[in-house]
């Protein structure tokens, strides 16, 4: 990354939604979505939605620590997607929608288990957190039409009825944290 930023990737479901809600988050300096977590090297959509590579949809997201910080982030994540639920955010089922961090540092990784730690002791979920936490070792950029989905896709049903109530949601939620 450019300067002292630096990165997050995080699965949350469907990468559209999860690109849309962190484009709105102040110090937030780019969200690419893209495959990772697997075994294949280049997967592309159909292959990965085929189950056989063992990639994630995600996110990558660079950021400046400077104006936001991997905490904040974690807060976001885990306020807009169901972590409780294994290889599955709403309709979108299989082990290509899991909740999932890849650490890039053992900072991010002992932060991560922390949350995911308090997030299990509040109660405030449904049951217990399963979002898988693993190191980070490749991103693989998803193809062009999938970047910047909601925002070059507005119209789409997908958008309004899944994506943009997750970015009021944002919105409404972490105000002070916005661009």
């Amino acid at each position: 990354m450019e300067n002292n930023n630096e990165i997050a990737v995080f699965g949350g479901g469907c990468f559209w939604c999860t690109e849309a809600v962190f484009t709105e988050i102040k110090g937030v300096t780019s969200v690419d979505s893209g495959y990772s977590g697997g075994h294949k090297e280049n997967p592309t959509y159909y292959e990965v939605c085929g189950e056989k590579t063992g990639h994630a949809e995600v996110v990558q997201i660079g950021f400046d620590p400077g104006q936001t910080t991997f905490s904040k982030l974690l807060e976001v994540f885990f306020a807009t997607h169901d972590p409780t639920t294994l290889n599955r955010q709403g309709a979108d089922q299989g082990t290509r929608y899991r909740s999932v961090i890849l650490y890039t540092s053992d900072a991010q990784k002992e932060q991560a288990e922390e949350f995911i730690k308090a997030l299990d002791a509040s109660g405030t979920e449904p049951g217990p957190v399963v979002t898988e936490i693993a190191q980070f070792e490749k991103f693989f950029p998803a193809e062009a039409e999938h970047m910047q989905f909601y925002e070059n896709n507005p119209g789409s049903m997908y958008c309004q009825v899944v994506i943009g109530p997750k970015v009021a949601k944002v919105r409404q939620k972490f105000a002070k944290s916005l661009r």
